[in-house]
């Protein structure tokens, strides 16, 4: 089981910025693809921006141009760069780690961020 500890919501003003951090536990971090989501209460959990391990992103419509993901393998960590954020951005964000090949995903505990206008 891959442990996914998420670091570095907080409460921001409209136009500010946050960084996101996901540290995981265990060897396979560099063979996954690791993804952030978002939730708000009442709706489902999103997909809002993904690597695989060779490095490729792929962004939510919502965010692309205003967030950007990176990992860094040699500290089996993913990060989440959140600028220009808005309120609508307002949610629990969540990591995820995925390996299909070896049937291992897991999510972190979940880190709150709030926009406020």
């Amino acid at each position: 089981q891959v442990q996914l500890v998420e670091s570095g919501g907080g409460l921001v003003q409209a136009g500010g910025s946050l960084r996101l951090s996901c540290a995981a536990s265990g060897s396979i971090f560099r063979i996954s693809t690791m993804g952030w989501y978002r939730q708000t209460p009442g709706k489902q959990r999103d997909l809002i921006a993904s690597i695989t391990a060779g490095g490729s992103t792929d962004y939510a419509d919502s965010v692309k141009g205003r967030f950007t993901i990176s990992r860094d393998n040699t500290k089996n960590t993913v990060y989440l760069q959140m600028n220009s954020l808005k309120p609508e951005d307002t949610a629990v964000y969540y990591c995820n780690i995925n390996q299909p090949q070896l049937r291992i995903t897991s999510w972190g505990q979940g880190t709150q961020v709030t926009v406020s206008s």
